[in-house]
């Protein structure tokens, strides 16, 4: 999450928000490198939250509670535009990506005249 914090500017410069979400209690978010972003961050996702966007929850077993790394860049519309699924500590956005994506998107828009 400091990548993204640390490219929030930027991102907020293209119209975009960033968002997380996390299995953690407040407690353990509040008690996370988290409490240092300054972006919208939703604490508590459950099973059925992680199953609703089709994410990968944590492995059987796992006496942790988590959701695997699920990105979306999503439109004003609500179109989405791009997204990725971890099923483990590989296979994520960087917050560069996600600007070239968007900074792309927006060419594309304008030479369309939208």
């Amino acid at each position: 999450m400091a990548a993204w914090e640390e490219n929030k500017q930027e991102l907020d410069e293209l119209g975009a928000t960033i968002y997380a979400v996390s299995a953690d209690t407040l407690e353990e978010t509040m008690n996370s490198d988290s409490r240092n972003v300054s972006f919208n961050l939703a604490y508590g996702a459950t099973r059925g939250d992680c199953d609703a966007i089709g994410a990968w929850w944590s492995a059987p077993g796992d006496v942790r509670n988590y959701i695997q790394s699920s990105e979306f860049i999503i439109s004003k519309g609500g179109i989405v535009l791009g997204s990725m699924y971890a099923s483990g500590p590989i296979g994520r956005f960087s917050p560069q990506e996600a600007t070239r994506l968007i900074q792309s998107r927006e060419k594309r828009r304008l030479e369309q005249g939208h």
